[in-house]
C-alpha cells in the first residue's frame, strides 16, 4: 500500500510517497489539475494520501474516490504543532504528514459529504445575500434620516416606501434611490426564492425537523446545526459541544489563579452567528430562556446575556440530537427531574 503525504496548493502539490511493502520513498511536484489527475489514476488502490484542511480541494476528493483511494484530513493546527523545527518549506511539510501517516499520529478530522457541503453552500449563499440587502436598506435610511424622515422598520411598509420615493433630491440622489430601490427589490427577490429552497430541504431532513419544534429556532438554524456537526455521537458532551462553536471563555490560567476572558470564537462563525440570532428570538416563546436573559442581563450587560443564552440554546438543541425528543418530550423530562446535563443546564 502507498502512503503519502501531501501539502496542497491551488496550483500546485508537493508529495512525499512511502511503498511500506518495498520501503521506497520518493518525491514529486505535481500540477493541478491534468498532472495530478495522470498520477493518481495510475496508482494501485487503495493508496492513502494524507492533506491539511483547506477549502480547495473537493475536486481532489472526487478524483481519489473515482480511483478508490483514502483521502484523509488532517486539522491544520495540529499538525503544525506537531512540527518543532522552525524550518518550513513545502518538502518539510509533506514529509510531515507523511511521518504523522506512518506513526499513527495524523490527527484526522470528520468531513461532511459532498452533498453537505453543497447544502452549506445554499446557506452561506443566502446569508450572503441577506448581508448585502441589509447594507442597501442602511444606504435607504441614511437617505431618509438626512431628509428628516426617521420610520425605522415602517420605512419599508407600503406608506414608508411611498414617502421614500416622493422625497425631494437632486439628479444624483434620485439617481442613487432610484437604483438602490431597485437592487433592493432584486435582493427580495431572490432572498425568498432561497427561502423557499432551504424550506424543502429542512423539510426532507427529520433531524433538522426535530430541532424546529424548540421555540426561535427557524429553517435556517435548524438546518445549519444539522450540517455542522454531523454525528452528534462524535460529540461525547455539550461541553466539547460548546467548546467547538467556540461559547466557552478564552482562559489563561497559571499559578493556581484562574482568568477568563471573552467566548474563545474558535469555531464555526456562521452556526455562532445564527445561534445568537435564534436565541433572541427563543427567548420570547421560552419561560426559562427568557427569565435566564433578564437575570442576566441585569447583572451584566445585553450582548454577554444574548451569547449566554446561544451557548444554552445549543445545548438544548445537542440533547434533542442526541436524546431524538422534539422540545416538548425534553421540558417533559426536564420538569420530571432528569440530570441537569440533559436538560442542558451545563
Amino acid at each position: 500500500m502507498l502512503i503519502i503525504g501531501c501539502d496542497f496548493h491551488p496550483s500546485f502539490q508537493l508529495v512525499s510517497i512511502f511503498d511500506n511493502q518495498s520501503g521506497e520513498m520518493k518525491h514529486m511536484r505535481l500540477g493541478h489539475r491534468a498532472e495530478a489527475e495522470a498520477f493518481y489514476r495510475s496508482l494501485p488502490s487503495p493508496a492513502r494520501v494524507g492533506v491539511e484542511a483547506c477549502g480547495h480541494y473537493p475536486w481532489f476528493e472526487r478524483l481519489l474516490a473515482e480511483c478508490g483511494h483514502e483521502l484523509w484530513l488532517g486539522d491544520a493546527s495540529r499538525i503544525r504543532a506537531a512540527e518543532v523545527r522552525k524550518q518550513k518549506t513545502d518538502r518539510r511539510d509533506a514529509d510531515h504528514m507523511l511521518t504523522l501517516l506512518l506513526e499513527n499520529r495524523f490527527p484526522r478530522i470528520w468531513v461532511p459529504t459532498l452533498e453537505q457541503r453543497d447544502l452549506r453552500q445554499l446557506l452561506v449563499h443566502r446569508h450572503k445575500q441577506v448581508q448585502a440587502r441589509t447594507r442597501v436598506k442602511n444606504q435607504l435610511q441614511a437617505i431618509a434620516l438626512s431628509h428628516g424622515m426617521q420610520r425605522k422598520g415602517k420605512l419599508w411598509s407600503g406608506a414608508g416606501r411611498t414617502l421614500l420615493e416622493q422625497l425631494p433630491l437632486d439628479r444624483y440622489g434620485a439617481q442613487r434611490r432610484r437604483q438602490l430601490l431597485a437592487t433592493l427589490d432584486r435582493f427580495n427577490q431572490e432572498i425568498a426564492e432561497l427561502d423557499g429552497q432551504v424550506e424543502e430541504e429542512a423539510r426532507r431532513d427529520a433531524r433538522a425537523q426535530l430541532l424546529r419544534t424548540h421555540p426561535g429556532v427557524g429553517p435556517v438554524t435548524a438546518l445549519a446545526m444539522v450540517l455542522t456537526l454531523g454525528p452528534v455521537e462524535r460529540f461525547p458532551g455539550a461541553r466539547k459541544l460548546a467548546s467547538y462553536l467556540g461559547l466557552i471563555p478564552s482562559e489563561h490560567s497559571t499559578g493556581g489563579r484562574q482568568r477568563l476572558g471573552r467566548i474563545s470564537k474558535q469555531g464555526n462563525a456562521f452556526l455562532r452567528f445564527l445561534l445568537v440570532e435564534a436565541a433572541q428570538s427563543a427567548v420570547r416563546g421560552d419561560e426559562e430562556l427568557r427569565r435566564y436573559y433578564r437575570r442576566l442581563s441585569m447583572r451584566k450587560h445585553r450582548a454577554l446575556a444574548k451569547v449566554a443564552v446561544a451557548r444554552k440554546l445549543a445545548i438544548r438543541l445537542y440533547w434533542m440530537l442526541r436524546a431524538k425528543q422534539t422540545y416538548a418530550q425534553l421540558s417533559k423530562a426536564r420538569y420530571a427531574g432528569e440530570p441537569e446535563s440533559f436538560c442542558g443546564r451545563n
